[in-house]
């Protein structure tokens, strides 16, 4: 064997090994409540592993909908654990894949800085005419945020002044746009390490609602995929946790 064949050979054996290992795009359904930290972490996922994340946000149920349709998602970071869990029970994702990524928190916010008080004691004076809130047959923040106020016995007064929202995103952009002038939004769209970004808030309690627990899960279009896989590894590593709980989840 000559030299220029064996350092062919080496090249093309080389070549060979990395299609194996070769970057892939990695399709996402993200919760909308997870906008914030997911961008972050999809750029720091491509530099870390080569493997792109091609994000979509919105909200679960119409995730849910979309994906029994056939959307292209290889991966489902959901904001609760039922849709993952029903959709593993229907074939639609890979069975024993899906993790808790987040446990997410409740907040009622004000863009203006004096508008709400730390108590939620604004619920009870209902001296405005809406108040923002995510759908809560489509989002599980919505439904928190129903389970809080009825638990508080101001459901039948409030829900006239509801300002329904397709997901959490928009119920957030309904009061920064000011055409609420608060709603129940996710604490991580306000906070950023451990501080309000802006205006004012009340950080619902926890013993309100039932515990906002977040799945992620590989779906059958990302089974098999190392890309997918990568994902899965890197939402659980260190780095990735401190970051998600520096928006205030817990974890």
């Amino acid at each position: 064997m000559t030299h220029f064949t064996r350092q062919l050979l080496i090249y093309l054996f080389g070549m060979v090994a990395a299609a194996g290992t070769m970057a892939e795009e990695v399709h996402v359904a993200v919760a909308a409540n997870f906008t914030a930290p997911m961008q972050k972490i999809a750029v720091q996922f491509e530099k870390d592993t080569g493997h792109k994340a091609i994000v979509t946000f919105g909200a679960t149920g119409k995730f849910y909908a979309q994906i029994k349709n056939g959307a292209p998602f290889d991966v489902f970071l959901s904001a609760d654990t039922e849709t993952p869990a029903k959709l593993e029970k229907e074939g639609d994702a890979v069975a024993g894949s899906s993790f808790t990524y987040a446990i997410g928190k409740l907040v009622l916010w004000s863009a203006n800085s004096d508008f709400v008080d730390d108590k939620g004691a604004v619920l009870k004076k209902g001296n405005f005419e809406h108040i923002s809130i995510a759908n809560p047959k489509l989002a599980p923040y919505g439904a928190a945020a129903v389970a809080a106020i009825t638990t508080m016995g101001l459901l039948e007064p409030l829900q006239p002044k509801f300002v329904m929202a397709e997901n959490i995103s928009q119920a957030f952009q309904f009061v920064y746009s000011g055409n609420a002038p608060l709603g129940f939004v996710a604490m991580s769209q306000v906070f950023e390490d451990g501080t309000l970004k802006s205006g004012s808030v009340w950080i619902v309690p926890g013993k309100l609602y039932s515990p906002i627990r977040q799945d992620a899960i590989i779906l059958n279009k990302g089974k098999g995929k190392p890309g997918a896989e990568a994902l899965m590894k890197y939402l659980q590593s260190t780095e990735i946790k401190s970051l998600i709980k520096s928006y205030g989840y817990d974890l």
